[in-house]
């Protein structure tokens, strides 16, 4: 990507984007929880096609229409997740420190062993609630503390 795409499309999502990680009830996980990473880029349904274009340009991803009239383009995998952050990192303002948090959380996800560990990066995911102002978040490290707890996938 040339130096002037990364910028419009850190730009677009700084103003029209969110990153996030949610953590799903899941017991068919090895932990109970799926870590589902995402970074979205939000347009109303009259304005797909730029979201069309940028997913054709990107080559990852999906869209999503809404039933409130807005579409989403969702990047949701770990690998397509972490080469758009290399390539937009340089140019995020707003959502830097997102970035650099997905990131991060990440590559902690990797390193996962045990409860403890998993505890550990649900905290870290915890984080995102303060950078994006998030008030729904109901999925939070003190259910997986006590999910993990409960199901004795946590030691004392």
């Amino acid at each position: 990507m040339s130096k002037e795409l990364r910028a419009y499309i850190a730009g677009f999502l700084d103003g029209d984007g969110s990153i996030h990680v949610r953590l799903k009830p899941n017991k068919t996980y090895r932990f109970r929880f799926q870590i589902a990473p995402s970074i979205v880029f939000y347009q109303s349904k009259k304005e797909r096609k730029y979201l069309e274009w940028m997913q054709k340009t990107l080559q990852k991803g999906y869209l999503r229409d809404r039933n409130d009239g807005i579409v989403e383009y969702i990047v949701g995998d770990q690998q397509s997740i972490l080469w758009l952050i290399k390539e937009l990192l340089p140019y995020l303002k707003l959502k830097q420190k997102q970035a650099q948090l997905m990131r991060e959380t990440l590559l902690l996800k990797n390193k996962v062993k045990n409860g403890g560990d998993f505890l550990r990066l649900s905290k870290r995911i915890d984080e995102f609630q303060k950078l994006n102002y998030s008030k729904k978040r109901t999925q939070n490290s003190l259910l997986v503390k006590e999910t993990l707890k409960r199901e004795g996938l946590l030691t004392p």
